[in-house]
């Protein structure tokens, strides 16, 4: 099935559904696109309009909904309410988790952040600047904080050293900023359609964030987005800004990309789709570590 992610920052257009079919309105110009494909719809134009039908079957197709401010930055996120035949009991299993097989989990997902960082650095700059290295000594819980260790040395590397990596400031972190937002939309839906409750993180733990088990599990894959910035940069340089271009490129940076598992070429999506599904068989006893590609 295709996965599609949608982009409405340009312009204004009424968005409505006929015969299951998300209906895209700017003056003469129509576009029709099957709910089913949907992965995720992306409202950044103020002059967007959709009806209560929009929404609610997008959401009823498995797909999510992003809503982006003045500054065309994500704000907000709509996901399905029910998405599994199980769902109950997963959130009931994801619950009751024991801490000692958080920190398992954890432990993983930093270990592969902090490899696909290093291996990123490898292909860019020739040189890892000794975290790869980092990612062996990841211990469970990530106590010795790792992660913060790879940090530091990551993105002075990537991007230079007067680089700061800050939410808040443009440029090159506006990019990281809306890669990132989609990326989180995607991982989001695939811990819905697992039966799982995107609350309830491993790690990430904060009772304003209704997203912190997205938050833990899309760890792995920033470098996806960073990889596909660094592009931009080199080819932009000082100039890299948020824009339709830059959009189009981050979105078809993430449902491009392709990963190994188990000798199979598969995309985000499908990676993403396994991880979740196989977090829920962690928690059902099923299974002792996370499905997670070769990075």
């Amino acid at each position: 099935m295709t996965e599609r992610i949608i982009d409405l920052s340009e312009e204004g257009a009424s968005l409505s559904v006929r015969h299951a079919q998300l209906v895209i309105q700017r003056d003469d110009d129509k576009v029709t696109v099957p709910l089913n494909e949907l992965a995720a719809l992306i409202v950044a134009h103020p002059g967007v309009h959709y009806t209560h039908a929009v929404l609610t079957g997008i959401c009823a197709q498995g797909g999510a909904v992003v809503l982006c401010n003045e500054k065309r930055m994500p704000t907000g996120m709509l996901l399905p309410i029910e998405a599994h035949f199980t769902q109950a009991e997963r959130f009931a299993e994801q619950a009751s988790a024991s801490l000692p097989t958080k920190k398992r989990l954890w432990k993983q997902l930093v270990r592969a952040k902090v490899t696909a960082q290093g291996r990123l650095l490898k292909e860019t700059k020739g040189d890892d600047c000794g975290i790869m290295e980092l990612a062996r000594r990841v211990r469970s819980g990530d106590t010795g904080n790792v992660e913060a260790q790879a940090s530091r040395r990551y993105w002075p590397a990537l991007f230079g050293e007067d680089f700061t990596r800050d939410p808040d400031l443009g440029g090159v972190n506006s990019l990281l900023n809306y890669g990132y937002a989609v990326l989180r939309a995607m991982v989001a839906r695939a811990i819905c359609a697992a039966g799982l409750h995107p609350s309830l993180g491993l790690h990430h733990h904060n009772r304003y964030n209704p997203f912190c088990l997205a938050d833990d599990l899309m760890e792995p894959f920033r470098p996806v987005v960073d990889n596909a910035v660094f592009s931009l940069a080199v080819s932009s340089g000082d100039s890299a800004t948020l824009s339709k271009y830059t959009k189009r490129a981050l979105i078809k940076a993430l449902t491009d990309k392709r990963f190994t598992l188990e000798v199979e070429s598969r995309t985000l999506f499908d990676i993403l789709a396994r991880l979740a599904s196989s977090l829920a068989e962690v928690f059902a006893g099923e299974r002792s570590k996370l499905l997670l590609p070769s990075f």
